[in-house]
Order: C-alpha cells, then sequence, then structure tokens
C-alpha cells in the first residue's frame, strides 16, 4: 500500500507543478463563463439588415413598405427575368419572386440568390409571406385579427413537486439546464484523464521507465498508483473550478444588488433598498436556481467523476499497457469512448422523458450512467434509482480495475507485438 501511495504523490505531484496546469485551473471558469457569454451575445445581437428585391406577380404584396428585422425590400419596375439579370450586378441581397397565388394552397414562392441564403433570412422571408397571406384572410373572412389577438392567451404553468417533506417549487427550464451542464461536464473529465492515462503509460512503457518500476513494484500496484494519481489532478483542478464559478457567480449576484439568501428575509431586503435606493431586480434565472438541490447535484458529480473516471481510467490504462504508441491506441480506443458519446447522444431522449425506461437503465448501466445520471438528478429521480445506479457503478470500477489489472501486468512488459483483441484476451487468460 506504501508503494501505491508513493506512485500516487509522484504522479500528482509531476502533473500539478506543470504550468500548463496551473494555467488552464486559473483560466477554466473564464474561458467556460466566455464561451457561453459569446455563444449568447452572438445570438442576441442585431445582425445586418439584408436587401431583397421583390417581383410581385400576385399583387398581395404591391403596398408592403416595412420588412422584418433580417431584411428590408424594394420593388424594381421589371419583370422575373430582367430582374435575374439585375441581380448580380446590384447590391441586394437576393429576388423574392411571389408568383399568382392561390390563397388556400400558395406555392411558388421562390428565392433566388447567388449562394444559399441564412437560415435567419429564409425564415425571416417564410414569415413575412405566411403573416400577410393570413392577414388578407382575416380580411376577406370579415374576422377582426386584433379581436383574435386578443382572445389569445399565454399561460406560465408553475410546477411544483410533491414529496415526502412536503411541496417543493420545481422549474423545468433550469433543471434541463443545469443537468446538461453537468452531464457535459462528466463526459469532459472522463475522456480528457482518461486519455491522459493512456498516454502516461504509453510513455512510460515506450521509454522503458516501467522496467525499473516493475522491479520494485507489481504490475497492478504501478496502474492503481497512476489511475488514482491522475484521478486526484482531475478532482483537484475540478474544486478550484469550483471555488472561482463560485466567486464568479457571488461577483454576478453583487452586480445586481441581490443575495439569494438574504432575499428571503423581507426586514434585510428593506435594509439593502434603503441604502442602495432602488434595487436593482435579479434575473429570473439565479432566483429559480434555489429549485435545485446543490448538495445533492455536488455529491453526485464528486462521485460519478471519481466512478466514472475509474471505470473508464482502468480501461484507457489497459490500453496504454497493450501498445507501443498512440496510433496503435485508436483501434482499442473506439470501443471504450464509444459509451461515452451515446450517453451524451441519449441525452436528448432522457430530456423528454427522465422518468421513463430508457432514463432508469442507461442511469444504472455503469457504461453510461455517470452522464446520464448526472442528466436526470436536477429533476429528482426517486432515491431508490441514485442508490442502485451508486451499488452499480461501485461494482463496474471494480470489475473493470480487475480486468484492466489482468491485461496490465503482462501488457506493460510487451514490445514491438501487433497486438488484437484475441491476444488482449489470452493476456487475461494467463494464469502467471
Amino acid at each position: 500500500m506504501n508503494k501505491i501511495g508513493l506512485i500516487i504523490i509522484r504522479e500528482y505531484l509531476t502533473r500539478v507543478r506543470k504550468k500548463s496546469f496551473i494555467i488552464m485551473s486559473l483560466i477554466g471558469p473564464l474561458l467556460f463563463g466566455l464561451m457561453f457569454v459569446v455563444q449568447f451575445w452572438l445570438v442576441s445581437r442585431d445582425s445586418d439588415q439584408k436587401v431583397v428585391m421583390v417581383i410581385d406577380d400576385s399583387g398581395y404584396f404591391k403596398n408592403i413598405s416595412e420588412g422584418t428585422d433580417a431584411v428590408s425590400f424594394t420593388f424594381p419596375d421589371s419583370n422575373i427575368e430582367e430582374a435575374k439579370g439585375e441581380l448580380k450586378s446590384s447590391d441586394s441581397y437576393g429576388l423574392l419572386y411571389i408568383p399568382r397565388l392561390d390563397l388556400d394552397d400558395p406555392q411558388g414562392v421562390t428565392f433566388f440568390a447567388e449562394k444559399n441564403p441564412s437560415i435567419e433570412v429564409q425564415s425571416s422571408l417564410e414569415w413575412f409571406i405566411k403573416t400577410q397571406i393570413e392577414d388578407i384572410k382575416f380580411k376577406n373572412s370579415g374576422i377582426d385579427k386584433e379581436q383574435l389577438d386578443k382572445i389569445k392567451t399565454n399561460i406560465h404553468l408553475n410546477v411544483v413537486n410533491i414529496t415526502d417533506s412536503g411541496e417543493k417549487e420545481g422549474d423545468v427550464t433550469i433543471a434541463l439546464i443545469v443537468g446538461y451542464i453537468a452531464a457535459f461536464l462528466i463526459y469532459f473529465f472522463i475522456f480528457l484523464y482518461g486519455v491522459q492515462t493512456l498516454r502516461g503509460v504509453i510513455e512510460e512503457k515506450t521509454s522503458r521507465i516501467v522496467e525499473i518500476i516493475i522491479s520494485s513494484v507489481k504490475p497492478f500496484q504501478l496502474m492503481m498508483g497512476k489511475i488514482i494519481g491522475i484521478g486526484a489532478v482531475g478532482l483537484t483542478q475540478f474544486v478550484i473550478w469550483v471555488v472561482f464559478t463560485l466567486i464568479i457567480y457571488q461577483g454576478a449576484l453583487t452586480f445586481y444588488n441581490f443575495d439569494i439568501a438574504k432575499s428571503k428575509q423581507a426586514e434585510i431586503s428593506q435594509s439593502m433598498q434603503a441604502a442602495t435606493g432602488d434595487a436593482a431586480e435579479m434575473p429570473e434565472i439565479f432566483e429559480k436556481l434555489d429549485t435545485i438541490n446543490f448538495p445533492l447535484l455536488m455529491g453526485a458529480f464528486l462521485f460519478y467523476f471519481i466512478g466514472g473516471y475509474l471505470f473508464y481510467g482502468s480501461l484507457f490504462a489497459a490500453v496504454g499497457s497493450a501498445v507501443d504508441n498512440d496510433s496503435d491506441a485508436q483501434q482499442f480506443q473506439l470501443p471504450i469512448t464509444l459509451p461515452l458519446i451515446m450517453s451524451i447522444m441519449l441525452l436528448s431522449a432522457i430530456i423528454r422523458d427522465p422518468h421513463g425506461s430508457l432514463a432508469f437503465w442507461a442511469s444504472i448501466i455503469p457504461f453510461t450512467s455517470p452522464v446520464v445520471m448526472m442528466m436526470r438528478i436536477p429533476f429528482d429521480p426517486p432515491f431508490w434509482h441514485i442508490a442502485l445506479s451508486v451499488v452499480c457503478m461501485i461494482g463496474g470500477f471494480i470489475f473493470t480495475t480487475w480486468l484492466a489489472g489482468r491485461i496490465y501486468r503482462v501488457g506493460i512488459l510487451m514490445h514491438g507485438a501487433k497486438v488484437n483483441y484475441k491476444i488482449l484476451a489470452k493476456w487475461f487468460m494467463m494464469r502467471n
């Protein structure tokens, strides 16, 4: 056990002292936050309005002067063939041709352009034509559109979960966002540090350092020390990221003059308002974060990070011991990483029914449970689902560690051999 501890300390200190680890630990949360901010900014920013020429043979759009947020319209005094000829020499984004239309089945509307239009432009044009035709139909039918718009009603559904401890407010959107982020982070950490384990084993094997180390420790001790040491590095980085994320989060709350804990106390809220004037209202998303059981979420994240990493890390270590370079490792990496990729692909189905049979079995099977269960936890699955998943995860990484150890003990000393699955099975069955 002391030898395993020494290997763990060596792997840990070697990696945490690297500049790349220090830099990524400090700027990682900022990069993730910046990624979401940039994505939100790109989606929400106003794009340049495109100019579109319109040839209207239907006569329904002649008096339209206003366009949409994405496009504006010009109506040239020419036919469709002449307009197509003018398109290349003009500054127009494209040409919209509206033939004579049957209002009950408006077909044949065509958009001409030198290149495929963007989704925004196409959707904007389709929405514009649709609304104009609907307005004409309303007038022809004698229906007052303004009265119809008043009849339309928007409903916001309040979600309340009835539990054994009482009623608790819930929010599906927040659960979806938090669950997806947690699931993606689990996938990211397992894949990142699993590959680091594989490459670390390959480096030691190709440099022949392992032959010296094996003279002092057993192969299984070396494998476990390396797996746990690299896992501890990942856990350290995760803790640093959590601390920095909480600091950034608290900074955001301070910016909005709001404190979640104190907001529930009316007297303190009033004193804050008196001291700062009209306190800015906190964005709704901060307020709804209270609906998530964060202690359970963080505890589950910690367990599935460790369990998932031990499960997959041991398999990556076994692959690293069997090959001499990264290119040879590719054929063995795919079967290992495929369940991880599949678990991410399953999230869209899990979101539709987080309590269904697919979600249940995917959160129980150890190959997919680290990612899928993190998606389910914000939706408050039954406690026995979580307990069964934990037991299966523990059994899973014990089995894969034993399986990988039997391959590692032989493969780590093999050089130059072309390894396939048949040889791996042979190594596994070897007694000594």
